[in-house]
């Protein structure tokens, strides 16, 4: 019979900073780390070594310290209300949306003007997401196959992700999740955070070596890191 999940409060020190986290040990395979409105919280096998948890915790102690931080400023959410003469940010730049009834959902973008098709039983903002998340696959992909070549790799299988705290990620297979959120920010917040996970690529973790590849494809990154960072407190909620 599996042992049951077990939880411990504990601290480490990661860049300077004493951090306090839960180990949640049980039955799953590998160590992965979590961030939430309860802080850092690691999941990890039953006989995992401590060294190897922490070891993975400072490996990613940028990352950690980014998400905490983001999560202590983080405003309370607000619901963005999708009706007719809203505006959004689109890829930084103000767009009005346009509703129009109709029998089937659809979407249309123009200058300056998005219109959605909303049949009477539909949720506009169903719709709303639904066209951005088409606008933002086009645009990733695009993207990524622009900065990929630069690293001397092909581009990477893409997924869109709806995570609430993260960005972006890169799986061990090399396969690429992006969040369709981005396509609310400027266009250089959206590179940065491809040639971030393309990074990855080369270097799945985040030390000096990483940073690195990635100063090479976005030598600015780290105003751009911050400014992602403010944006991203910002952000609408439909």
């Amino acid at each position: 019979m599996p042992a049951k999940p077990t939880e411990t409060p504990r601290r480490i020190v990661v860049a300077g900073q004493t951090l306090e986290y839960t180990l949640r040990r049980s039955a799953r395979r590998s160590i992965g780390l979590r961030i939430d409105q309860r802080g850092l919280r690691v999941g990890a096998p039953q006989g995992a070594a401590l060294r190897d948890i922490e070891a993975l915790i400072r490996q990613h102690g940028d990352w950690v310290l980014d998400k905490l931080a983001a999560w202590r400023e983080r405003p309370a959410a607000t619901r963005f209300a999708v009706v007719d003469g809203a505006v959004l940010d689109l890829l930084g730049s103000p767009t009005v949306l346009r509703l129009v009834p109709a029998t089937r959902a659809g979407a249309r973008f123009a200058a300056g003007e998005i219109h959605l098709a909303v049949p009477a039983t539909t949720d506009p903002a169903r719709v709303l997401e639904g066209a951005l998340r088409e606008q933002a696959r086009a645009l990733f992909a695009k993207r990524l196959a622009h900065f990929a070549p630069q690293l001397g790799v092909a581009a990477p299988p893409l997924r869109l992700s709806s995570a609430r705290t993260r960005w972006g990620s890169c799986s061990a297979r090399g396969n690429i999740a992006l969040n369709w959120r981005l396509i609310l920010m400027p266009p250089a917040i959206v590179d940065y955070v491809v040639c971030h996970e393309l990074a990855h690529l080369k270097e799945m973790n985040h030390s000096s070596r990483f940073w690195s590849v990635v100063e090479r494809l976005c030598p600015d990154w780290k105003a751009r890191r911050l400014e992602l960072r403010h944006l991203g407190r910002q952000l609408p909620q439909f």
